[in-house]
This record gives structure tokens, C-alpha cells and sequence, in this order.
């Protein structure tokens, strides 16, 4: 179920590409890193729920923007994104 669900936040992002705006490409490149690696931390554990997934990519961006990685725009684009792709991939 989790690769599922992954594959289908992916083919999101990648339908995107054509059209998306700069900052849209930089939104979705940045998210496709923290979602492969919240899969990967997910698929040792029991949870393999979509909600587990949203909790553990944010929890993952919460500590990007801890860390400072994003300035303020860049934090409410990408998290803006990724509300939405969850949104769509889970309404498939």
C-alpha cells in the first residue's frame, strides 16, 4: 500500500512538470526527496498508511525548516504543495 501510494504522489509530481512554474518545480523536487526518504523510514514499521506518510513528511519538513533550509516563502510553498498532493493522491 505504501509504494502505492507513493507512486501515485510521484506521477503527480512528474505531470506537473510541463506546465509547473518555477517555483512549482522547485516545490515538487524539494518534496520527492522527503517523500522517497519518509517511505523508506516507513517501510521498516508497521504503519504503512497514507496518514503515515503525511506525518512523516511533514514531520521531515519541520525539521528542514528548523534547520533553516527554507526561507519563509519557500516553507508556505512546499507545504502548501504538499497539502494539496496528499489531497489529490488520496482522493484516487
Amino acid at each position: 500500500m505504501i509504494a502505492e501510494f507513493e507512486a501515485r504522489i510521484l506521477a503527480l509530481i512528474d505531470n506537473m512538470v510541463e506546465h509547473a512554474s518555477d517555483d512549482e518545480l522547485f516545490a515538487s523536487g524539494y518534496l520527492r526527496g522527503h517523500l522517497t526518504l519518509a517511505v523508506a523510514e516507513l517501510e521498516h514499521g508497521e504503519d504503512h498508511s497514507p496518514e503515515a506518510v503525511s506525518a512523516q513528511v511533514t514531520t521531515s519538513l519541520e525539521k528542514a525548516i528548523l534547520a533553516g533550509e527554507l526561507s519563509p516563502r519557500d516553507q508556505a510553498l512546499v507545504l502548501g504543495m504538499w497539502d494539496t498532493l496528499f489531497q489529490q493522491a488520496t482522493l484516487r
